[in-house]
């Protein structure tokens, strides 16, 4: 029986998003980069981990991986997740300050963005 490992984002510009949601979710950090990561990114030709075309944020599990694509985002998400807070409202104001966009607000959840459009909800 299989159990899940990984979450992955398909994205723009995956540190930049890595650090929102490491940010956004309580226990999780951007895995950090240490000599032999960093000598990997240089052997693919890449100097500053900025430019990293998958980035890990650890914490869970599950983890969650960012990785690039040439696609932008398009149309609402087939898959979202679902976040559980003690004060829904303040939550969503913290989110929000960390560059989240409010799309709905309904009774029991909030639907946000992250900055690259990606939905998700706070209960």
């Amino acid at each position: 029986m299989a159990g899940l490992r990984d979450v992955v984002v398909d994205c723009a510009h995956p540190a930049s998003l890595a650090r929102f949601w490491a940010a956004a979710l309580d226990g999780y950090a951007v895995a950090p980069y240490d000599d032999a990561e960093l000598a990997r990114l240089r052997a693919q030709g890449i100097d500053d981990p900025e430019d990293d075309p998958t980035v890990l944020v650890e914490g869970g599990p599950p983890r969650l991986w960012f990785q690039r694509v040439p696609e932008r985002k398009a149309g609402k998400n087939r898959l979202h997740l679902d976040l559980q807070a003690e004060d829904r409202e303040a939550e969503v104001e913290r989110l929000a300050g960390l560059g989240a966009a409010v799309l709905d607000r309904r009774e029991e959840w909030t639907v946000l963005a992250d900055p690259e459009g990606n939905e998700f909800c706070v209960f």
